[in-house]
């Protein structure tokens, strides 16, 4: 069984899914990136098992999503996605039971 992957934007979905897409709107070595790290969220069984693009948990404002290092500043951001998310007694979420995400954005951080 793998990490079920859905979309938030259909753009995101096309840019994830089109290579030639994603080297035109990100350039060749990103594009690279983002499929690879795709490919490694795909082998994963739940978000815990992603070792690749560094998974740091997001806070603040984006709590409950994790951003995956692409390169050159990029990130990709995503959530769980289950009908009831897997919460820990410390209100987080269990990540280590999430096998659905969406993916939220692909973010530069030197556009920040």
């Amino acid at each position: 069984m793998s990490l079920e992957i859905a979309f938030a934007e259909k753009a995101d979905r096309r840019l994830c899914e089109n290579e030639a897409i994603a080297e035109r709107m990100l350039g060749i070595k990103v594009a690279d990136k983002l499929k690879r790290r795709l490919a490694d969220l795909r082998a994963a069984t739940t978000v815990a098992d992603i070792v690749a693009g560094k998974p740091q948990v997001l806070f603040g404002k984006y709590k409950h999503q994790i951003a995956v290092e692409l390169c050159d500043g990029y990130s990709l951001v995503f959530c769980a996605n289950h009908n009831t998310n897997p919460i820990l007694e410390s209100d987080k979420i269990d990540w280590s039971r999430v096998s659905r995400i969406q993916i939220l954005r692909i973010e530069n951080q030197n556009d920040k």
